[in-house]
């Protein structure tokens, strides 16, 4: 077995301070101890493992105590990244979040934060449950509501662009195009180095509703990256909509219609639905879906006014950053499905041809090697880049646009997932925390090779080499 780290009640010991809200955690009462009973974490590998059950409060607690000083810096990053982008403090940015989000927000879900308040602060990490609804929203707010924002600050000249990230790699195949005819599903996550880090494996056992092992980052009631499985046999990913434009402050929260589609759906149709309902448009995305009981596999692109779904038990879908759907992609994006020099476009060709070549013979190796794919189209050959499914634009002086947009931008894939039928019916999956194909990232070397991004000191974290490992609900 893999070497890892336990922590338990009577070893866990949190202190520290962020943004001056950090004291030493005390005693707990016996109140919290009865919370906490049953909560669990260990380490593997790059990745931290949680385990929370219970009702909501109890779960929200057991996240936030467990998690505190993960959370406490997931916060700060947060805050930091907020105020290089906007030039405006946090609590600017808590106030018009929680006037906005707070009532669409349901009960259960509001408990489980209030709860997640709770346990950071008998850790001894003060931040209320307004901090918390404003940092699981952080992708809606950056990329969707806050460019219009910026838009109307300015007297409606036009803002920065600074629309979606085209980040991550993923498909899922189904029928004769692989190997036991079951679904395989397999993912990567493709973000700015300096972010929020999504490397907890978090295992959720709710009071009512479907058991969840998903991918997410610390303190995060939804998954951010997508990356699930459920007891339902449901397994899911995402892959963002690139070149998007659309936001409804008026609408349900992403954040919120995600976990509740996790948690409660039984079947695709069902998980779909409860996504659509309230739709504000925040992190418009192509879901990958699929069920391992009835082989089926499909695909909801889900735009503010266009949504496209199919739904199919033969064949795969793939997810690169460009809209499918042909209403969604003229009507709602600015994307050119043609220009092979853009990121999502090169890799959705490579998608196309490791889908054919492989017809027949998909399985959870093949869909690891996928991950860590290195060919470039654009260019013809194997180079890592920004435009490789396994994603390095750290190393690519010809940038796409929008994202990075820079030359050696600091960006790129920052983990893999691959899950196949018989992992799925155990709820299990396989997953390499680093980089699809296992390069190593320095955070000293880069900032020494690229002064230009002098800023992310401190935040910018190294990511080692890391094996693929498996993990398992209950461990």
């Amino acid at each position: 077995m893999t070497p890892f780290r336990f922590i338990c009640l009577s070893l866990l010991v949190v202190s520290l301070t962020v943004g001056g809200v950090g004291r030493a955690a005390t005693a707990l009462t016996p109140e919290q101890q009865s919370l906490l009973k049953g909560g669990r974490r260990f380490e593997r590998s790059g990745w931290i493992y949680l385990h929370i059950q219970g009702e909501p409060r109890q779960r929200g607690f057991q996240r936030g105590y467990l998690l505190a000083h993960e959370i406490a810096e997931g916060i700060g990053t947060a805050q930091a990244d907020w105020q290089h982008q906007s030039a405006l403090d946090w609590p600017w940015l808590v106030s018009r979040a929680t006037a906005m989000f707070l009532p669409k927000i349901d009960s259960e879900n509001l408990e489980e934060l209030t709860g997640m308040s709770e346990g950071l602060r008998a850790a001894g990490m003060q931040f209320s449950r307004d901090d918390l609804i404003t940092y699981n929203a952080m992708i809606e707010l950056s990329w969707y509501w806050w460019p219009g924002e910026a838009k109307r600050l300015r007297d409606g000249s036009p803002a920065p662009a600074n629309g979606p990230k085209e980040s991550c790699s993923s498909f899922i195949a189904t029928g004769s195009f692989t190997a036991d005819g079951n679904v395989v599903l397999g993912h990567n996550t493709m973000e700015d180095y300096c972010d929020i880090l999504p490397r907890v494996v978090e295992d959720i056992v709710p009071a009512h509703g479907h058991r969840i092992l998903w991918q997410t980052s610390p303190g995060w009631i939804h998954s951010g990256t997508d990356f699930f499985i459920t007891d339902a046999g449901l397994v899911g990913s995402e892959t963002t909509i690139g070149g998007f434009d659309g936001f409804d402050t008026n609408g349900v929260p992403e954040f919120i219609r995600m976990r509740r589609a996790t948690q409660d759906a039984g079947s695709l149709d069902e998980w779909c639905d409860i996504m659509k309902r309230g739709n504000n448009g925040g992190y418009a995305n192509a879901w990958l879906l699929g069920n391992v009981n009835t082989k089926e596999i499909a695909r909801l692109e889900l735009g503010l006014k266009n949504v496209g779904f199919e739904k199919k038990r033969d064949g795969y879908f793939t997810g690169s950053n460009i809209a499918e759907d042909p209403k969604l992609l003229r009507y709602e994006t600015s994307s050119d499905e043609t220009d092979i020099h853009s990121s999502c476009v090169a890799r959705r060709v490579r998608w196309k041809q490791l889908m054919q070549e492989s017809k027949g013979r998909i399985n959870a190796s093949l869909a690891k090697q996928f991950e860590g794919d290195h060919f470039d189209t654009y260019r013809g050959k194997l180079q890592p880049s920004g435009r490789t499914l396994c994603g390095h634009f750290e190393l690519d002086p010809e940038p796409d646009k929008p994202w990075p947009g820079v030359p050696y931008g600091c960006a790129g894939t920052v983990d893999a997932k691959v899950v196949d039928a018989p992992m799925a019916k155990q709820m299990s999956f396989a997953a390499r925390w680093g980089s699809g194909c296992g390069t190593p990232f320095s955070a000293r070397k880069f900032l020494t090779a690229h002064p230009q991004f002098d800023w992310m000191e401190g935040t910018l974290k190294d990511r080692p080499a890391e094996p693929w490992v498996q993990f398992r609900a209950g461990e």
